[in-house]
């Protein structure tokens, strides 16, 4: 298992970048219409040395009983999801490191939970479009070292931090973001003894468990990025929270542990390890957990990702930085 999982990080990391140049992909995308798309610049998109579906989605995952989970350490994030009237559900930081994407259903609401380790990203989609329910996968492309997604019905490609198609028949596309938000396993299950915890996948050899982005958040340039620093002297990976197209650094919420601005309300709620510190996931230091709650107190869709993913998708956006 030691050497899948350092063949794995090296395939994924060592990876000599290759310009992106439709010609040379409508070999494997055959049914990928490259002919519309939002993208002004090729170059922008560059594989990151898997090849599609080399890091494989999982469909339709089992869970089973918080009660009954035994190998998750008590720091160990997970995504936590909590739908109205739904059992609420954990998919763990260990299996999404090595998949990026499940696709799942609850209580018929067909959902995508993504984890882009790369940006520290990780957003929750309802699949329903006008196209139809769609299912996702993992391109093996990033654009700003973000994972590119693609659906399967149509082969269109995805922009995960914006939920949006950007090449193909779905270009122009957004997907409905859903709230979820990355804490501990165990402030996950204290506050839902009765809930779900997503099962460790089975057909897959992966080292789950283990990070093979070892220290990767305490580098000073992120991998595979070509694009500009983020403003205001701000290190391209510090954590910052985005609520649309605001981005509160994690820092600043440390410091005050509640903020109230833009109608919204962001609260430290513990803290968790960090999934891109030590070599075992759930033996990160520790960082903060983040809850974003609108004025009536529901929750908010949001993200906390790196600040230099930040820039780039938002280029424009503001950086809520107090004072």
């Amino acid at each position: 298992m030691k050497h899948l999982a350092l063949a794995a990080l090296a395939a994924l990391l060592l990876a000599t970048p290759a310009t992106a140049d439709p010609d040379r992909w409508r070999a494997e995308w055959p049914n990928t219409d490259f002919t519309t798309t939002s993208i002004d610049d090729w170059s922008e998109i560059i594989s990151g040395g898997p090849p599609r579906d080399g890091i494989p989605a999982l469909d339709d995952p089992s869970f089973h009983p918080v009660a009954e989970e035994q190998d998750l350490a008590p720091l160990e994030p997970v995504i936590a999801v909590e739908l109205e009237g739904a059992t609420p559900r954990a998919y763990p930081i260990r299996y999404l490191t090595w998949h990026e994407i499940v696709n799942d259903e609850i209580d018929g609401r067909p959902v995508a939970v993504t984890f882009c380790p790369l940006c520290n990203s990780a957003l929750t989609f309802d699949r329903r479009t006008d196209a139809g329910v769609l299912t996702f996968g993992v391109s093996g492309k990033l654009r700003s070292s973000d994972m590119v997604m693609f659906d399967r019905e149509t082969e269109s490609w995805w922009q995960q931090a914006l939920g949006r198609g950007i090449v193909g028949d779905l270009t122009g596309t957004e997907l409905q973001s859903l709230p979820s938000w990355m804490e501990s396993w165990g402030s996950f299950a204290a506050r839902n003894p009765d809930g779900l915890v997503m099962s460790q996948p089975t057909g897959h050899r992966r080292n789950y468990g283990a990070n093979p982005y070892v220290r990767y958040d305490s580098a000073r340039q992120p991998f595979l990025y070509r694009g500009e620093e983020p403003p205001h002297g701000i290190p391209p990976l510090v954590r910052v929270v985005r609520v649309g197209e605001r981005a509160w650094p994690l820092s600043r919420l440390m410091e005050e542990g509640e903020i109230r601005e833009a109608g919204i309300v962001l609260s430290l709620a513990g803290t968790q390890a960090s999934a891109l510190d030590t070599s075992r996931i759930g033996e990160g230091r520790e960082i903060g957990s983040v809850r974003v709650r609108d004025a009536t107190g529901a929750d908010v869709p949001h993200d906390v990702m790196f600040a230099f993913a930040f820039h780039a998708f938002w280029p424009e956006g503001a950086w809520m930085l107090g004072g």
